[in-house]
């Protein structure tokens, strides 16, 4: 299987295991990922530290994965890139776009910091 799901309760945690996120493999990631707001996942961290390669249509799935995540007031973190991954991202412009994290456990800090900014905010 190229990507590994967990529910991990208030967040799902998909991990690929593929070296390249290309048109071999990403639309499998965005079927998954599909499947999980269709289900009722909000927040979902992916973690690419397997992934050293990444063309348009693997960023395509991580757009992808943050339009459905805000669809439904919640969060994509997205974490462990490696160097080439992390270059495409820059010159693509998409830091300012995605929630990017060295680290899984960083990812997860982030996503509890913004469940309980929405809290507050609801308050307001």
């Amino acid at each position: 299987m190229n990507f590994t799901i967990e529910d991990k309760g208030r967040y799902t945690l998909v991990t690929s295991n593929v070296d390249k996120l290309d048109t071999t493999c990403a639309p499998e990631l965005k079927s998954e990922l599909v499947y999980l707001n269709k289900t009722g996942v909000r927040n979902v961290i992916i973690d690419l530290t397997a992934t050293r390669y990444c063309d348009s249509s693997g960023l395509s799935a991580l757009l992808v994965a943050n339009r459905l995540c805000k669809s439904v007031n919640g969060g994509l973190v997205v974490c462990g890139l490696q160097e080439a991954v992390q270059k495409l991202v820059q010159i693509s412009q998409l830091e300012t776009v995605l929630s990017i994290t060295p680290t899984a456990a960083e990812a997860v800090d982030l996503l509890y910091m913004e469940e309980i900014e929405k809290d507050v905010n609801k308050g307001q």
